[in-house]
């Protein structure tokens, strides 16, 4: 029976409710199956061992309602639960238009914090649908399906409000373009690794502190960044080209990095990198983790020392959002299908390019003007902003190791 079909039809909402076990639902609707009735929805969800399933289904001969209502009561009360039927016309309501999945990252989610998120939405003019839990670990993740307001003020208003209140939300809008998302792209320093490559090179030049102080500036967008890089790499003259090596060594991954893009991979997408630093270190990044494209700036090397000067073309926030789409025609993927992920300023015209743009861990700047901010120290939470769920990330791994 069609949505239209069901409209004006008496309708029965079941509802049971207590501890769960196997043999609930089969058992329901067993009971069900003697009155002939027809099921119009079915949602059922279980939540620390207790089950709450409701079944609406349309209602059956007035002479058998009755006998019905008595049945399921007395079925529920011998599974030691609690039934509830409520009578009714019809389907559910439909649901409004502007319909948006609205990810929230907890670390941890507090009650106060829900109730907020749960407010603003319903300031905006939205309708929260239906919960559901993305994770619980490194990070508490919970996904609304929010219905009748529309995607752009209803993120507004929901980054507006996480600021204040310290945690993390993603508002994208629904459809099967969420899923189809198939090329992600990153930024590497403070992004993919928690280092900045330069002052790992600095460190062995013994001028840390000077490149440090250039490269604050430049991520926070107060220096030309093509300007910034010629200067910092200028005061790594003379160094011998075997620091590439003890420098590759020092790189540390971001806590989720190997997770993120082990997950992607196995889904189908393809991953690439694009840096302000410098290819000797993303060529063994790219190796090390399986990417498909990587880009970056190259250090000048001539007898064995570093000329101080970079060759080829230079990655720059313009070249990252360049390199995004080159990416993105090679992998015959739609813009509109990428997601890119950055910290600093000059990620900005990627981040904006991109059908998702997530601003990790990202300079306030940034922050501002992305679709979406994480900054909780794991990588892989943005797999739950693209509706993956922890179990299914554990049941690949799982997979795979059988």
């Amino acid at each position: 029976m069609s949505a239209s079909q069901t409209s004006d039809v008496p309708t029965l909402l079941v509802k049971i409710f207590g501890k769960d076990r196997p043999g609930i639902t089969a058992g329901l609707f067993d009971t069900l199956a003697a009155y002939s009735v027809d099921v119009v929805d079915i949602e059922q969800v279980v939540t620390r061992g207790r089950i709450v399933l409701c079944a609406l289904v349309t209602e059956p001969t007035v002479s058998s309602a009755g006998e019905l209502r008595a049945t399921v009561h007395s079925w529920a009360e011998s599974m030691k639960l609690q039934a509830e039927i409520i009578s009714g016309t019809g389907d559910n309501r439909p649901r409004g238009s502007g319909r948006s999945h609205v990810t929230v990252l907890g670390h941890p989610l507090t009650a106060e914090s829900t109730a907020a998120i749960a407010a603003t939405i319903t300031t905006a003019g939205g309708n929260i649908d239906r919960i559901f839990r993305l994770a619980k670990y490194p990070v508490t993740a919970v996904e609304f399906a929010v219905s009748g307001a529309e995607t752009g003020p209803l993120r507004t208003a929901l980054v507006t409000e996480a600021a204040e209140i310290g945690v993390d939300v993603a508002v994208v809008s629904a459809g099967l373009h969420r899923r189809a998302q198939r090329l992600v792209v990153m930024d590497v320093d403070s992004t993919l690794i928690q280092d900045e490559v330069i002052e790992l090179f600095a460190a062995h030049a013994g001028c840390e502190d000077k490149v440090a102080e250039v490269t604050a500036a430049a991520m926070r967008g107060e220096l030309d960044f093509e300007q910034s890089l010629h200067a910092r790499v200028a005061l790594l003259e003379g160094l011998d080209a075997s620091v590439v090596d003890k420098v590759r060594t020092d790189v540390r991954l971001t806590p989720g990095a190997r997770t993120l893009i082990r997950t992607l991979k196995r889904l189908g997408y393809q991953v690439g990198v694009v840096s302000g630093g410098f290819t000797q270190v993303t060529d063994d990044l790219q190796e090390r983790l399986g990417l498909d494209f990587a880009s970056a700036n190259t250090l000048e090397i001539v007898d064995g020392k570093l000329t101080g000067r970079v060759t080829g073309e230079i990655v720059d926030r313009a070249g990252k959002a360049r390199l995004l789409r080159r990416f993105a025609a090679e992998a015959g993927v739609p813009l509109s299908q990428t997601v890119a992920i950055g910290d600093g300023a000059n990620d900005l015209d990627m981040l904006n390019a991109a059908g998702l743009g997530v601003a990790f861990n990202a300079k306030p700047v940034v922050r501002r003007a992305a679709d979406t901010a994480v900054n909780v120290p794991f990588l892989d939470t943005v797999l739950y902003l693209l509706g993956i769920t922890r179990e299914e990330v554990e049941a690949a791994d799982d997979t795979v190791q059988a």
